[in-house]
């Protein structure tokens, strides 16, 4: 089961102080918040690769009762077993079956409230926290929603079978529903340093957190540990007003409301939803008019700009080209090919605008096809191409903006191309030490010696 991000539930704000001394002022790249979770779950597809513990992708060994899960060291085992022993018996009933993420996530949440999770809290200041009850579980909504039904129809399946032993551990449905309902409206995808989706994982002080498609905060993890760290500055700590994205930028607001309402149950109202510019700007077509290059709606019969005509021939074109971008890229989803990527972006050429929404997803989707298969040059140039449209979209200071410039700077080490390498791994370094902290592990065993090297190199 693929989530984004945490909570639509808003909390009551953050406890006040008991003084009227006011709170310091949070600044970029603070971090305003830590928490381990309440309970987490490895993607079965990493189960052989990933310790089921620490998440860390190392050469692992099989729990030797279940024969299902993995752990890199002794340490590990040990510090997983007070969850783990409880869902051991069930794991190993159904080996060598895989069992579906969601599935074991909700078997993980209800052996963790039967013994004593629902006692536990998640602290986001040092007074105001919350418990698995306190997160919203939108009963009413998932009752009403057929899909959601026959998700949970089949996830109730899988756990009577696990737990045919112990037929007393499952749930009714109405109780099954309810947790059900906390974990899909509340459940982080955990990435690792990559922003690869490796675990889901419930955390509950940091579910009081809202959505924003303009967020001042960033959600980073190490390990399994979850960090917020401020991008913006900000007067005070109230959780109120700090926000942060549950969903992927790189779509329409149409789209992104669309995402927020299916799997949240809300509609966003931020100011880059409700604005008709956005839309315009993410759906353009290029200008034929060379000498003005602006983005245009190419339902309209002249730029606003330069009032050179649009042709019917040039609407067309349009049509087909993002239908046609469209249908590969979904295709692609999950495997980006780089000659596919090729082919629509020489359709794209001329007739959609470098900013348009679809050409930046064709340029991501070729840039990693390229890096895949050691395709350097075309790597850099796809990897240039997409800078300004990461920016626009993702905000200034997104992570995907600093493993972007990271990436480009590692490549161009590589290509013995230092000097050029130096200021992409300068603006990662400035853009995921206000997103990671300068403490990360990421900062620590990749990008500072890709700096070291490329300022031994430049010199």
């Amino acid at each position: 089961m693929e989530m984004r991000k945490s909570s639509i539930a808003k909390a009551n704000g953050a406890s006040k102080s008991k003084s009227n001394i006011p709170n310091p002022q949070i600044k970029r790249g603070q971090r305003i918040l830590t928490e381990k979770p309440f309970a987490f779950v490895l993607k079965s597809k990493y189960r052989l690769e990933r310790c089921d513990n620490c998440l860390e992708a190392t050469k692992v060994l099989k729990c030797s009762n279940c024969r299902y899960v993995s752990y890199c060291n002794r340490a590990c085992q040990s510090q997983a077993w007070a969850q783990h022993k409880h869902e051991c018996p069930f794991l190993k009933k159904v080996h060598p079956r895989i069992v579906p993420d969601a599935a074991r996530m909700l078997c993980r949440l209800i052996l963790r409230l039967e013994h004593g999770g629902d006692l536990i809290r998640g602290y986001y200041t040092e007074h105001g926290s919350r418990k698995f009850r306190d997160l919203m579980s939108h009963y009413a909504e998932i009752k009403n929603d057929p899909m959601r039904l026959e998700h949970l129809d089949s996830l109730h399946a899988v756990l009577t079978d696990m737990m045919a032993e112990s037929p007393s551990t499952v749930p009714n449905k109405t109780e099954l529903m309810s947790i059900y309902g906390r974990l899909i409206t509340n459940g982080f995808n955990v990435l690792d340093a990559e922003m690869n989706s490796i675990a889901t994982a419930i955390y509950l002080g940091v579910s009081i957190t809202d959505h924003s498609c303009q967020p001042n905060a960033v959600a980073t993890f190490e390990g399994n540990e979850l960090h917020i760290h401020a991008i913006e500055d900000m007067e005070c700590l109230d959780w109120s007003k700090i926000f942060i994205s549950y969903i992927d930028l790189l779509n329409t607001p149409e789209e992104r409301r669309l995402d927020l309402k299916e799997h949240y149950y809300f509609l966003c109202c931020c100011s880059k939803c409700i604005d008709p510019q956005e839309t315009k700007e993410m759906m353009a077509a290029l200008c034929p008019n060379r000498n003005c290059g602006i983005g245009i709606n190419p339902e309209r019969t002249n730029c606003k700009r330069c009032d050179t005509g649009i042709s019917p021939k040039l609407r067309n074109a349009y049509n087909s080209v993002m239908a046609f971008t469209r249908t590969n890229l979904e295709a692609m989803k999950d495997v980006a090919y780089l000659d596919v990527c090729k082919v629509c972006l020489n359709k794209q050429t001329g007739v959609l605008h470098p900013l348009n929404v679809w050409h930046v997803k064709t340029l991501d989707a070729a840039f990693e096809a390229a890096i895949d298969v050691g395709k350097w040059t075309d790597a850099l140039d796809y990897g240039q191409r997409l800078l300004p449209g990461y920016r626009k979209y993702h905000g200034a200071w997104n992570p995907l903006l600093g493993l972007l410039h990271m990436k480009l700077g590692k490549i161009q080490l590589h290509e013995q191309r230092a000097k050029e390498a130096l200021p992409h791994l300068e603006d990662a370094l400035r853009i995921l030490t206000v997103t990671h902290g300068r403490d990360h592990r990421l900062l620590a065993e990749q990008l500072y010696p890709l700096l070291i090297q490329a300022r031994h190199e430049a010199n």
